[in-house]
């Protein structure tokens, strides 16, 4: 029911008795018709609709200032009205790809794989990389160039060039590879301060392998999201631009034109739509200049063991155990040899983290540094014991995955 609803009309009919003598109404005087044109209604209706808003804009703000209220000005216009103006873009969105579509190349592979009857066939891959240094150094992910027999890079302009593999890391899902060509351009590397969800990002890549300086913008979705891939956890940028197969390795830019970070993976299914991932900048830079330099990552921290996780009981009856778990397949590291580290134990904590799956070991030994002693609860023959071992640097616990 409307406000018209909610009230009826009050008549007010007068009553006359019977003595009374009706009053007589006055005859009508007949009045010539008067004819309006369509073109003077149609102005006289104009006039009136400005006289009536210009009225209740005047008695609205009057009521407003009389009791207390504040008049609010939101006056918007849509004159080249864009998501970057929209999300307050230092640069436009042509601007930002025009100075990295020069930076941003597409990766092809192949690989020699085996089949069950141990025939060998080549499977091809594609990814995409942007440019780290003028001299051809080229940053992508470990997942694009992983197993890979020949690397093959082309650039904005369509030349292709062969590359060869520099060191990869599978942990941080980076790695550099390098192409014999100079004068490059390489892309500007930003920083994570300042950025905030709703930042508007372009990012640029080769999705499906075949449509190579494909840009699409979006903005900032998270900038912290922790999500799982291939049993690590990583802390990524998420983002709502279009990310596809193919797309991995490439850039994702801010609105000043700088690199923030580096595609990695999207939320795949037929209902999940604007769920992109990037590796932040920052931990780009650390990993690629280590890379580089020393060709592993330095000072990460390990423990000296290689895993198996047993999570499901499937995976624990081929193995041949009853309990499902993380398990520890082989001893690399001196540190974990002398404290009495052995393959088969369960791992059931670390220090006062239950592990449950690979990742969380992983991401456990992670929050560490490289020297400090942390604490093992295994189930070794239906025992439980406590072993602590002095983490070591990934690269002297030769073999460590951890």
């Amino acid at each position: 029911m409307d406000d018209w609803d909610k009230f009826q009309y009050d008549d007010n009919k007068t009553v006359y008795t019977d003595t009374a003598e009706a009053p007589k109404r006055a005859p009508k005087e007949k009045k010539e018709p008067v004819y309006v044109t369509r073109k003077a209604f149609a102005v006289t209706l104009i006039i009136c609709m400005v006289i009536s808003a210009a009225v209740g804009a005047g008695a609205y703000a009057l009521a407003m200032s009389h009791f207390g209220g504040a008049v609010i000005d939101k006056t918007v216009t849509t004159t080249n009205y864009n998501l970057a103006s929209a999300t307050g873009s230092e640069l436009s969105v042509q601007e930002i790809i025009a100075r990295n579509e020069n930076s941003v190349v597409a990766i092809s592979t192949e690989s020699i794989s085996t089949d069950t009857w141990l025939r060998q066939y080549i499977t091809q891959g594609a990814g995409s990389g942007v440019i780290y240094s003028k001299d051809g150094y080229i940053i992508t992910n470990n997942h694009v160039i992983e197993g890979a027999s020949t690397i093959k890079v082309t650039l904005y302009d369509g030349s292709s060039y062969d590359a060869t593999l520099v060191a990869s890391d599978e942990q941080t899902d980076l790695a550099v590879i390098k192409i014999d060509k100079t004068d490059l351009t390489p892309v500007a590397i930003g920083n994570m301060d300042g950025l905030s969800v709703g930042d508007l990002v372009v990012a640029i890549g080769n999705p499906l392998g075949t449509l190579s300086g494909t840009a699409t913008e979006g903005i900032i979705s998270a900038l912290e999201r922790e999500i799982t891939l291939d049993g690590k956890t990583m802390t990524l940028i998420q983002t709502s631009a279009s990310i596809n197969p193919g797309n991995s390795g490439g850039g994702l830019f801010d609105q000043h034109g700088n690199l923030i970070g580096i595609v990695v993976a999207k939320s795949s299914g037929s209902d999940v739509e604007g769920l992109g991932f990037a590796i932040p900048c920052d931990k780009v830079s650390n990993v690629v200049k280590s890379l580089i330099e020393n060709g592993y990552v330095e000072g990460r921290p390990a423990a000296g063991i290689t895993i198996v996780d047993l999570t499901s009981a499937q995976k624990a009856m081929q193995y041949g155990v009853s309990i499902t778990g993380v398990y520890i397949q082989e001893v690399t590291g001196e540190n974990a040899k002398k404290a009495g580290l052995k393959a088969g134990d369960l791992i059931y904590y670390l220090d006062d983290v239950k592990i449950t799956d690979s990742a969380i070991l992983l991401k456990t030994i992670q929050s560490h540094q490289v020297g400090d002693t942390v604490e093992f609860t295994v189930v070794r023959d239906n025992e439980m014991k406590k072993i602590k071992v002095q983490l070591q640097d990934a690269q002297q616990a030769a073999g460590s995955s951890n």
